[in-house]
């Protein structure tokens, strides 16, 4: 059984209707032109801070770097190869390799940089986005302006998700970028409420990129004082029961439970009615799906207390038209100064912000966040049911580093369980990672459009549109039907025919025509599949090739055939 489920042979058949549907002629599309002036938000790259880290020599259970070896480490701590990306880590070894990605700072990573040039408007100060891309007052009564500030809103919220998509698939930093992915989605927001609109980039690049790779509770912080999360799960709208901001000031409030819609009246310095008490989203969601995990051993209580502990922090945000900005802002006057007691910890009374940190301080250090955090890596990295033997690594290097991440990896890599036949291609590509791999391995380049991202929002995974504060699944189950393998495989083709929007790809680079069809599949087999497709495979692309008497048509079909093969989609 193969692909969660499914035989190989099952599996190819549901595959082939959709490719002999999809068989049309259309011309290519010219990229646009790379944008001149790299804005400084583009300068966002490699984490600061990071210690040199060096992979230890002994005690890892590294294999030989053969190309099986090279691709099963690409499949999972990158996503997919590029061409010369497995003789990469055969050159350097698996262990060479490892180090290298985990100290990205010494990676140049100009195409990283590049890729991001048509998009650099989204990471712009959030306060620029919003003078720019808020619905102006006149858009509450009339249509046309109405019309605009959607169409604005669509073209920003495109090139956020190509800010996350095109460096996934340009970034010599591919470790960063899978990191950068698994917190994205582990630390969720929804781009589409309220005041994250403008939010949601600059909470990837200010709280979670630059932490991807360092100290969890580093991470943790950042998330917890970021603007996006604190609109996102409303804790900026917390306040103690009774409380009242003081005449002079107004506090930032983005309508009940933090949602702004569309065509919200614009803000203003008067001071707005304030809440009328404690908003335990985001306390909840800290100690089940940020930190301790459903079975963390925390009570209803423990989540009053926390949402408690969290009252009074909220936001500076800006006035209409940019004056101002947005921030992590203590408001005194909403905290609840009375005695609390978290986890059987006392929080004694007369404290303020300090307390929010100390308990943040105490989670990271909790063993059941250490347990649950391990286990959530090792199913990205291993298996969909990890085994108990490589989350006991991961919790072991967890406690001796105090959450290292980079230690914490480099416990899974070097693991027995993460190089066991077994767990070789266990996993079924979420959509990002399938179409992230397959524009990789064909070495195609986005173009300055945000159309390659609505791809995803075909397969079930535009980026930051998961609506629930658990994120997108990872597992297979979640993924895998008949109707998603179907339209994957439409998208293969597409894509090998160069007719998918958003993408250009040049197949005669890498894959000339030829009218040896058996020369064909072999030379596909090493470019789409890293030379580790398997007989069942590789005969069936051969077989549905046989008839068609065009070379140029039979390759485009092989290599989609390849893209849509199990031995594509699970990695």
């Amino acid at each position: 059984m193969g692909c969660g489920g499914l035989t190989r042979g099952a599996a190819n058949r549901q595959l082939l209707p959709g490719v002999l549907t999809l068989m049309h002629p259309r011309s290519r599309r010219r990229l646009a032109p790379a944008v001149a002036v790299v804005l400084a938000a583009c300068a966002h790259g490699a984490p600061t801070g990071l210690a040199p880290l060096t992979v230890p020599d002994s005690g890892m259970a590294f294999p030989v770097a053969d190309s099986a070896s090279a691709t099963h480490l690409l499949n999972r701590f990158a996503f997919g190869a590029r061409p010369g990306d497995i003789a990469r880590v055969q050159a350097v070894g698996i262990r060479g390799w490892l180090e290298e990605q985990l100290n990205p700072g010494r990676i140049r990573d100009t195409a990283g940089t590049a890729a991001l040039r048509p998009f650099a408007r989204a990471l712009e100060n959030p306060t620029d986005l919003y003078a720019a891309y808020a619905p102006p007052p006149a858009a509450r009564q009339d249509s046309a302006a109405r019309r605009r500030a959607m169409e604005g809103a669509r073209d920003l919220g495109g090139q956020v998700m190509m800010t996350a998509l095109a460096r996934h698939i340009a970034s010599d930093r591919q470790l960063l970028e899978v990191m950068t992915d698994f917190w994205t989605n582990h630390f969720n927001i929804f781009m589409e409420k309220g005041a994250d609109r403008w939010l949601t980039a600059d909470f990837v690049e200010r709280a979670i990129r630059p932490h991807a790779l360092g100290k969890f509770e580093d991470l943790l912080v950042a998330t917890a004082v970021h603007p996006a999360m604190l609109v996102y799960l409303d804790n900026a709208q917390s306040v103690a029961p009774g409380a009242r901001p003081p005449a002079a000031r107004a506090p930032a409030t983005f309508g009940r439970r933090g949602f702004a819609p569309m065509f919200a009246p614009p803000l203003r310095s008067a001071t707005p009615r304030a809440e009328s008490g404690i908003n335990e989203n985001y306390a909840r969601e800290l100690l089940e799906l940020h930190t301790l995990g459903v079975d963390g051993g925390y009570t209803q209580q423990d989540v009053i207390e926390v949402a408690r502990v969290f009252t009074g922090w909220g936001i500076a945000q800006p006035k209409r038209m940019g004056i101002g900005h947005y921030g992590f802002e203590f408001h005194a006057w909403a905290h609840d100064y009375g005695p609390k007691e978290v986890l059987g910890v006392a929080f004694p009374a007369g404290h303020g912000e300090d307390e929010g940190r100390r308990l943040l301080h105490l989670l990271a250090e909790n063993p059941a966040t250490a347990r649950h955090l391990s286990y959530e890596l090792c199913q990205r990295f291993v298996a969909d049911a990890p085994p108990d033997g490589c989350v006991d690594a991961a919790v072991a290097a967890w406690q001796r580093t105090d959450g290292d991440i980079r230690a914490v990896l480099v416990a899974i890599a070097g693991s027995p369980d993460f190089w066991a036949p077994e767990n070789d291609r266990a996993k079924f590509k979420a959509p990002l990672a399938f179409v992230a791999s397959a524009v990789r391995v064909l070495d195609a380049e986005p173009d300055s459009t945000a159309r390659l991202a609505n791809t995803l929002r075909r397969l079930g995974e535009p980026p930051f549109r998961h609506l629930t504060p658990d994120g997108y699944p990872d597992a297979a189950a979640d993924w895998l039907n008949s109707g998603a393998i179907l339209t994957r495989m439409n998208i293969a083709l597409a894509l090998a025919s160069d007719r998918l929007p958003g993408v250009a790809v040049d197949l005669d680079r890498l894959c000339p025509v030829t009218g040896d069809y058996d020369q064909l599949v072999s030379r596909v087999n090493a470019v789409v599949l890293g030379g580790q497709g398997s007989d069942h495979t590789l005969q069936a692309i051969r077989q549905q090739i046989a008839d068609l008497p065009n070379a140029r048509n039979a390759r485009t079909m092989a290599v989609a055939l390849a893209l849509g093969s199990p031995d594509f989609q699970r990695e």
